[in-house]
This record gives C-alpha cells, structure tokens and sequence, in this order.
C-alpha cells in the first residue's frame, strides 16, 4: 500500500528556511512523480513543485522558483522540499503527493490518488 509522510513544517520568521520531508513507503521512487502543494486558510490547493524521478527533473511554481528546492533520496525514499528567503504568503499546510500513473508533472491536485496527512508552516514575525 502506497503511504506518504510529511515531516519539517514549523513555524518561521519571514526570511527563514525549513526543510520538508516526504517520505514513502509501498513503492519505489524510480518512476513516479512526486509534487508537493500547499493550502491556505481559504484558498484551493496550489501546486508548488514537483519532481520526476525518472531522472531528477525539478519543477517550479513561479510563486517559489529561486527560494525552494526539490530533491529526493533514492536510499531512503525521500522527497525534499528546501524552503528559504520564506514569506508571509508562503504559510498554509503542505501537502505531497503522488500517482503511479504519472510520468510528468501534473499541476492539478485532482489528478493525484496518494497524499499525505499534511505538515503546517507558519511564517510570521
């Protein structure tokens, strides 16, 4: 069974960095696509960045591009999220998710059948 965990999110002075975690169990990260989205009081879920790790490709909302980075460990299963130079606009919870029928980026969250539970960031001074 395909599980997804979420882990890093805290609470963070506007500028500051936080590192989040995904990390998956019940398949193997060698032919999926993995996203991340976030959503905030209020607002539809947003696609923030995804990674297909066919081969490492990174991808990017224009909203984060140059302030956060994707990555994945193939050892541990693990997808990151490295979130710096955070904003006020950046807190919601954040969600990753995945789909085994996926060979490219989907931007519509509706489109993924695996979530996690979620792990909130709060930027605020």
């Amino acid at each position: 069974q395909v599980q997804l965990v979420e882990s890093g999110g805290g609470l963070v002075q506007p500028g500051g960095s936080l590192r989040l975690s995904c990390a998956g169990s019940g398949f193997t990260l060698d032919y999926y696509v993995v996203a991340w989205f976030r959503q905030a009081p209020g607002k539809e879920r947003e696609w923030v960045s995804c990674i297909v790790t066919s081969d490492d490709s990174p991808y990017y909302a224009d909203s984060v591009k140059g302030r956060f980075a994707i990555s994945r460990d193939k050892v541990s299963e693990t997808v990151y999220l490295q979130m710096s130079s955070l904003k006020p606009e950046d807190t919601a919870v954040y969600y990753c998710a995945t789909d085994p029928r996926m060979r490219y980026c989907d931007y519509n969250w509706r489109e993924y059948a695996y979530w996690g539970q979620g792990t909130q960031v709060g930027v605020s001074s």
